[in-house]
């Protein structure tokens, strides 16, 4: 067995074989004299006890919490992108069958259109570093976070009839629904952030993906947003 030596001149540090415990000789760095400690005088460092129980090795029997990874990507693609070419042949069937789309049919569109688009960005936007939100838990934050989503199409639809006494919304000029809408995406970020624990940025990016894609479907249904002035 081998003992560790540290020369006390040069502070070089070698191993010489336990037959030369106790006895002197010369450092093989500076080649000054120094005596080699018996096997007893080593300092041997023992890992701090972390107090779970062990077994006759004194090997702890406690096993550590793997973390779970859960796939939330690639399940919400699947749904994220079927919706979208749901709504897309939706939107083309509205626009090539109606002159006019009635307001229940936009209320229901925006409702339906929320939940696979949450899900999909929450998977996108999480912290990896994070445990995700999962099972029912993940279902009642996304069902809560759509209805809010498809509610803030309320201020696009009073703000313009109640505050600037327009007849439709789609009276205002762009340059107002540009306002409007960023703070529909500002009102959704907040909610975004709050319903599941994100940062500010990210839910940002959770609100922006769910009202773009609904400003992109409503174009192509045909439906007027706002009037070039």
């Amino acid at each position: 067995m081998a003992i560790q030596v540290t020369c006390p001149n040069c502070l070089k540090r070698f191993q010489v074989s336990d037959k030369f415990a106790g006895k002197t000789g010369p450092c093989p760095n500076c080649k000054k004299e120094i005596k080699v400690p018996d096997a007893s005088e080593e300092v041997v460092i023992h890992a701090p006890d972390d107090g779970a129980p062990k077994d006759r090795q004194g090997v702890s029997i406690l096993k550590p919490l793997k973390r779970t990874e859960t796939d939330v990507t690639r399940k919400g693609m699947i749904i994220t992108f079927g919706a979208i070419l749901l709504a897309v042949a939706a939107a083309v069937g509205l626009r090539m069958g109606m002159e006019s789309i009635p307001v229940y049919i936009l209320a229901i569109g925006a409702l339906f259109l929320a939940p696979p688009l949450v899900w999909s960005g929450y998977s996108f936007v999480r912290d990896s570093e994070l445990e995700p939100h999962v099972g029912p838990d993940l279902r009642n934050r996304v069902l809560i976070l759509s209805v809010i989503l498809a509610a803030l199409w309320l201020v696009y639809v009073f703000v313009p009839s109640y505050v600037m006494e327009y007849d439709s919304p789609a009276e205002m000029s762009y340059l107002w629904f540009g306002i409007i809408f960023a703070v529909m995406i500002g009102l959704g970020a907040l909610a975004s952030a709050a319903t599941f624990d994100l940062e500010f940025l990210n839910g940002l990016t959770l609100a922006g993906l769910y009202f773009i894609v609904a400003v992109v479907l409503a174009l192509i249904s045909g439906l007027t947003l706002a009037t070039n002035l």
